[in-house]
């Protein structure tokens, strides 16, 4: 799962991407609405926190255009506690939600599991592919009739596989879309996760799924 958070407070954008990063999520930080427009429009994210209050463009604005552009990714926006007139705003420029600072940890990973349920709608909640099937909504895999204990991460990395399957993805794509550009690209734990996957998914079943695409990457497909 991928998040985007718009927070000109450096300490306040670290402690919640550190939350979130503790919790799987690959989040990506922009400090200006002029930035969060940018990265919108050129990555794929499962949902976006926005603060109301950014300099330059406004939260209420940057959502505002978002939706003008046609973007239905989940969007809670970050406001001051008692400003009552800027959450109803930022609900009528198309949040989804609101969530008033400070705020618990706790919540904060509640109402982002609850954008990201929400989002579903959009692709399916539930992925399948010959025998194996994943349920996002209750974090379960599952291969025939038989449960699949998966980490977070494995289960982060599966979701990714079956959202592109059949088609490849690169080592690259992996690593932004798992992990996040904090991720030492240089190490080889890509290779060890999808080997773990392998051992989970494919080692007692057939047809194999996990498959090596030389030269480029991995895909997942049941078909040669």
């Amino acid at each position: 799962m991928r998040i985007l958070l718009v927070e000109d407070e450096r300490k306040v954008a670290s402690f919640i991407a550190r939350a979130l990063r503790e919790k799987s999520y690959a989040v990506d930080v922009a400090a200006t609405g002029e930035q969060g427009l940018d990265l919108a429009a050129t990555e794929p994210y499962d949902a976006i926190l926005l603060d109301i209050r950014l300099p330059g463009v406004s939260g209420i604005e940057v959502c505002r255009q978002l939706r003008q552009g046609g973007m239905e990714t989940p969007i809670l926006m970050l406001t001051a506690r008692g400003l009552v007139e800027q959450r109803v705003e930022g609900l009528n420029a198309g949040a989804d939600d609101y969530l008033t600072k400070p705020f618990a940890l706790a919540e904060l990973e509640a109402r982002v599991q609850a954008l990201i349920r929400r989002g579903f709608g959009k692709t399916a909640a539930t992925l399948r592919c010959a025998d194996l099937e994943l349920d996002r909504h209750r974090r379960r895999a599952k291969r025939g009739e038989s449960g699949v204990p998966l980490t977070s991460r494995e289960f982060a990395l599966l979701e990714f596989l079956m959202l592109r399957s059949p088609d490849p993805v690169t080592r690259s794509e992996i690593v932004e879309h798992v992990w996040d550009c904090h991720f030492d690209s240089e190490t080889n734990l890509v290779e060890v996760y999808i080997n773990r996957l392998r051992q989970k998914i494919d080692q007692d079943h057939s047809p194999k799924l996990i498959r090596t695409v030389r030269g480029l990457g991995y895909s997942l497909r049941s078909e040669e």
